[in-house]
């Protein structure tokens, strides 16, 4: 079946870069989203389609927490809110849930919240799909390339290959 889910904590092209290299999600839209609880406060983040055949809701959520820094309450979190995006009341449980169960992962406290989506605006097109589109771009290469490594080496058997691996061999070619 396929749910939607919304993640914010980091920008936008690296949030959508990583969610887009895994197996089940069948689309990501990156722009600025805002909850129920905030409704005025837009920041960047993504919503995804995913099959929760494939990949759980737990899999994104931990996927989530060890690609942006969602231990740091850094001075940018107005523009760069750390949240999971709930689409549904079992959902939004779901993620609380899961959020207390890894946070003994983590040597500080997780910020990351759990939140009811209210609106969501997409970015422009041409910023769709930033890394795969060209993953020579400077920012693709020195920001977004090293977290997608990092994925492969700690989320390996959740990574579509074939799209990942061909994006990441274009940096070898001049």
């Amino acid at each position: 079946m396929i749910e939607k889910l919304g993640l914010g904590g980091s920008c936008y092209w690296c949030t959508e870069a990583i969610f887009g290299s895994l197996r089940g999600v069948k689309q990501v839209t990156q722009g600025w989203v805002n909850s129920f609880k905030e409704q005025s406060w837009f920041s960047e983040g993504i919503i995804l389609d995913f099959d929760n055949e494939v990949i759980k809701l737990r899999d994104l959520i931990e996927i989530h927490l060890y690609t942006h820094s969602a231990t740091s309450n850094h001075s940018r979190r107005n523009k760069y809110r750390s949240a999971v995006y709930c689409f549904e009341d079992t959902q939004y449980t779901c993620a609380v849930d899961c959020l207390i169960q890894l946070q003994p992962n983590f040597d500080n406290p997780v910020i990351t919240k759990a939140l009811m989506f209210n609106e969501f605006k997409p970015s422009p097109p041409h910023y769709q799909n930033y890394f795969y589109t060209d993953p020579k771009r400077p920012f693709c290469k020195n920001v977004i390339t090293p977290k997608l490594k990092m994925l492969i080496s700690k989320f390996g058997n959740k990574v579509e290959y074939d799209q990942v691996t061909q994006a990441l061999s274009t940096h070898d070619k001049p």
